[in-house]
């Protein structure tokens, strides 16, 4: 794009920025959503509460200045992060009831998601501080979107717990949900959630989203246990799950294999076999095994 079009389209942009909010914002405390990478996937309202509100919030400044001098915006911005939110808590209250407007913003995305903010906005609702959302760009969202797994009904997770052991017990936690279920996840750890995926259940369809609106966006998809072993992971990802399949699963046959499996192996590495053979949840088999002892111990009449 040319230099003087450019220039052009930004004066368009201020113009209608200035024709439809001309007041300034309302007191209160604005949830301000940011592009997840791509800087154009930014509403005008969100440029307008930015440049106007009393007080702008954010994670990381020096991440948040970038969209504010690639929009010419001459604000201030506050650092507020988990690291210091407890102490920063009180002062933001203070400005919100004496009557400012204050506008939080993640590092990119919606407010709240993942992010720092929930005790806050707990704390100025209770307060009675009135709480706009701004809404727009959402990791969660687009992932699902372009996902091709089903949308009516999903479930976000949020990051699994970095431990291994915590990690299981969460799936096993979602694995009765019969919806999408949606995680986040980093590089570094990505190659575990993907081997606990593999071992949670074996065949559910996996759509993974890498750097989306970015340069390098990538979207994978697989079953759950086709993407195993190391990769050189980059970037920052949504992981989504599909829902288990409608067909009935024949219990009977797999505590028969259950059954035989477990005269010749442990308990744990018997629930491991069959789960993966039939691609079954881990936390399901493991509670048949619990019967199959039960039965074989004869606290059981097999009534």
């Amino acid at each position: 794009m040319s230099t003087n079009r450019q220039t052009s389209l930004t004066d368009s942009i201020n113009s209608v920025i200035e024709r439809h909010f001309s007041a300034a914002p309302e007191p209160g405390l604005y949830l301000v959503s940011t592009p997840i990478g791509n800087l154009s996937d930014i509403t005008l309202r969100a440029l307008y509460t930015i440049a106007c509100a009393d007080h702008v919030l954010c994670e990381d400044t020096r991440r948040t200045s970038r969209l504010t001098s690639h929009y010419g915006l001459d604000v201030k911005l506050s650092p507020y992060h988990e690291h210091n939110a407890e102490r920063q808590r009180p002062k933001i209250l203070k400005w919100l009831n004496s009557g400012a407007s204050v506008a939080l913003l993640s590092d990119a995305g919606t407010p709240l998601i993942s992010d720092p903010g929930y005790k806050l906005v707990r704390e100025a609702a209770a307060a009675g501080i009135k709480i706009y959302s701004v809404p727009g760009p959402s990791a969660v969202l687009a992932g699902l979107a372009s996902s091709g797994l089903p949308t009516d009904s999903f479930h976000f997770a949020g990051f699994l717990p970095p431990r291994e052991a915590a990690a299981r017990k969460r799936l096993d936690a979602l694995s009765a949900i019969p919806a999408t279920i949606i995680l986040f996840d980093t590089a570094s750890r990505l190659e575990q959630t993907l081997s606990l995926l593999a071992e949670w259940t074996p065949a559910r369809e996996l759509v993974i989203a890498r750097e989306l609106t970015k340069r390098f966006e990538e979207i994978i998809r697989a079953k759950t246990g086709e993407i195993t072993g190391p990769r050189d992971w980059k970037g920052e990802f949504v992981v989504m799950i599909g829902p288990p399949g409608e067909q009935e699963t024949d219990w009977r046959a797999i505590e028969d294999a259950l059954a035989h499996a477990m005269t010749h192996a442990s308990t744990r590495d018997a629930v491991e076999q069959i789960a993966g053979t039939f691609g079954v949840q881990r936390k399901q088999v493991y509670n048949l095994a619990l019967d199959v002892q039960k039965k074989r111990s004869g606290g059981d009449d097999g009534k």
